[in-house]
């Protein structure tokens, strides 16, 4: 089975020097001990509170914030106890907001397994949301003032990420609007991510600003890319084709194509908002991939992409760069 550095691009030719080599194994056997700290630290006495909180967790993912986390820490001093505690609070604090945001969403299903609430309900999914927050609370906690500190922040952000997504865009301009939630519900934890690598490190205090205008960026660009990736009908993502725009969710195709006014768009975005029935949706589905606003979508990730390396600019050459800089190119080529 392949790593999860493996599977984020981070073996391979601008990876392969035995520097860098020694950086990725240390990145891979820290996500090997924070999946056993993780199923360790998430178990409650309770055993219908463990069985919930520990859903998700067992369900897989993709750990691609720990992930961040870990390489960023070697920048200072490495990979240590509390190193890990950070890439934990980074992972519980996201499986938490999954919680939430498929209560939310209504999500039915999530990483390929039925979401928590259409097992439990609505209620005990959000109190199972809370546990998970609180959990996170109390590693961050021992890691000082500056860790609790920037993990409430952006519990903060997802929760506004996620407020503002419901309310929806008002009088803003659409498109600006869902940049902006993307930003705080996906961009700041992954900013969070970075950054703490760093911070507990011991790093320099210089480069926790490219970072986290590095996570905040490539975060943006890796759920617009998700926008994308939902009009596929590859079976790895978990998804039939069409799911997010199914379900009347705005993705960022869904808003390119409102902003055209020729008759083909037009007569689409009726299709897709009043089908005459599931054959026409799901032919209206597949006539959105083809349609042109995906390949504008795939180029505002680039964007971002594009900007997320730009930020990185103050950091030293070396393994950390490089492989920051092949993280996000792959977080753009799952389109291709």
């Amino acid at each position: 089975m392949a790593s999860i550095a493996e599977a984020f691009g981070l073996r391979g030719p601008r990876l392969a020097a035995p520097a860098d080599l020694r950086v990725v194994d240390s990145v891979d056997h820290g996500l090997d001990a924070l999946e056993l700290r993780l199923d360790e630290h998430l178990r409650v006495t309770d055993p219908v509170a463990d069985a919930v909180t520990r859903y998700l967790l067992e369900a897989g993912g993709k750990r691609a914030r720990p992930l961040l986390l870990l390489l960023t820490a070697h920048l200072g001093s490495g990979i240590d106890d509390d190193v890990l505690s950070a890439a934990e609070v980074v992972e519980i604090t996201h499986l938490a907001s999954l919680y939430h945001d498929d209560v939310m969403d209504e999500a039915e299903t999530r990483r390929g397994v039925p979401s928590t609430h259409t097992v439990w309900g609505n209620s005990v999914a959000i109190l199972a949301g809370d546990l998970l927050f609180a959990r996170a609370g109390q590693i961050a906690a021992p890691l000082g003032s500056e860790v609790a500190m920037l993990q409430a922040r952006t519990f903060e952000r997802l929760c506004l990420g996620q407020l503002h997504e419901t309310l929806g865009p008002g009088e803003t301009d659409p498109v600006a609007h869902y940049l902006q939630v993307l930003s705080d519900k996906t961009g700041s934890l992954i900013a969070a991510a970075a950054e703490l690598g760093a911070v507990v490190s011991g790093a320099d205090a210089a480069y926790r600003e490219p970072l986290r205008l590095f996570g905040e960026r490539i975060g943006v660009a890796f759920q617009i890319v998700d926008d994308v990736i939902d009009l596929s009908a590859d079976p790895e993502t978990g998804k039939d084709q069409g799911t997010d725009v199914r379900a009347g969710v705005a993705t960022l195709p869904v808003l390119l194509l409102a902003k055209r006014d020729d008759e083909a768009s037009n007569r689409l975005r009726a299709r897709l908002t009043s089908p005459s029935d599931d054959a026409d949706l799901s032919a209206a589905v597949a006539e959105l991939a083809a349609h042109p606003v995906v390949d504008e979508t795939i180029a505002e990730a680039e964007r971002w992409q594009q900007r997320a390396l730009e930020a990185l600019a103050p950091l030293p050459r070396g393994t950390v760069l490089r492989g920051l800089e092949t993280f996000a190119e792959h977080v753009v080529s799952r389109t291709r």
